[in-house]
């Protein structure tokens, strides 16, 4: 039994900092006027160009390479389409983001910054424009992909292409506003996969998945609703293979209130006389590690384990109560 731990956090105020005007460059980290003359600058770090790696109408992938460092983190900022800046923190050891709940054929600027010792002093900036709203229907059970290694398209003199499987579509966790899925590959590879599904308003969302993903998790859903996922793997731009899920997720769980507190996972009681109790398992103090005016950062440690996973408990501005599923192999969460 996981053991729950409560810190007090107020999110910072709807001031994220403005992007920097072109004449507002941060300085370098070694710049000679800072370090004093008895000490030696501290060492390099550069943040190379900041690049897309995926478009959609909702959102952008962006990566970027460090060929000097390290940074301590990052943060990406932007205006969204009403024009509020938008701050989001990224851990130092990260190399890509993917941005969501953008809005369709949208100009976006985006400046990534590097952070060493809470002081920026590296940025690079993109401009993006999303793709319109024309996402592909989902093909209707009669509409079955052909297969990549058909007879009839190769031409005679070439040799069709290696073989590309996409196995079950499986159900790893589900919360009333999350599900996470993951799928095997036993032959292929597959250049990228989409992830199609209607919203709980019956709008059709698409996600897009790099081909070496085996797993992914869908936020953002209704609770107690229906939904049927479509997963298709993608070769040379072509849908090959397809596989699909229904899932319903699940009620809103309460909190528990302060008072009920839960009991020890191995009480004396509980454990019959014949068998050894459990190997203790310790969650360590919550931590905030960042703050900005949309997403909360926190890390914890477990000085003994292991857990199989844990689940991050909250309520959102509207007083509804929310679940966020985590690994037991992580120890650290952003609250976007």
């Amino acid at each position: 039994m996981t053991t729950p731990i409560t810190i007090p956090s107020v999110t910072a105020p709807e001031e994220p900092e403005e992007p920097p005007l072109p004449s507002e460059e941060p300085q370098p980290e070694d710049s000679q006027t800072e370090p004093p003359p008895s000490e030696a600058p501290p060492a390099r770090a550069v943040l190379e160009e900041l690049r897309v790696s995926s478009v959609t109408p909702s959102s952008v992938g962006l990566h970027w390479s460090v060929p000097e460092g390290p940074f301590e983190s990052f943060t990406l900022q932007y205006r969204d389409a009403q024009g509020q800046p938008q701050a989001l923190p990224i851990d130092g050891q990260s190399r890509s983001v993917t941005v969501p709940g953008l809005s369709p054929s949208h100009r976006y600027r985006f400046h990534l910054y590097g952070l060493r010792g809470k002081k920026k002093i590296e940025r690079v900036s993109v401009d993006v424009v999303t793709v319109p709203e024309e996402p592909e229907e989902p093909p209707p059970p009669s509409e079955e992909p052909q297969p990549e290694d058909s007879q009839t398209q190769p031409p005679p003199s070439e040799a069709p292409p290696a073989r590309a499987v996409l196995e079950e579509l499986r159900v790893s966790s589900v919360t009333p506003n999350s599900v996470a899925l993951h799928w095997s590959v036993p032959e292929g590879p597959f250049d990228s996969f989409t992830l199609q599904y209607r919203d709980a308003q019956g709008q059709l969302q698409v996600l897009r998945i790099d081909g070496q993903s085996r797993s992914v998790t869908v936020p953002g859903l209704s609770p107690s609703h229906p939904y049927r996922f479509h997963l298709c793997g993608l070769r040379g731009g072509k849908r090959i293979t397809r596989v699909y899920v229904d899932v319903i997720t699940e009620e809103p769980e309460e909190p528990p209130p302060p008072s009920e507190e839960p009991q020890p996972e191995h009480p004396p009681s509980e454990a019959p006389p014949s068998e050894a109790p459990p190997a203790r398992a310790v969650l360590g103090e919550l931590r905030v590690s960042s703050v900005t005016p949309s997403s909360v950062g926190l890390h914890w440690s477990v000085p003994e384990g292991p857990f199989d996973s844990f689940t991050l408990q909250y309520r959102d501005a509207q007083g509804q109560p929310q679940a966020l599923p985590i690994d037991g192999q992580s120890c650290s969460v952003t609250v976007p």
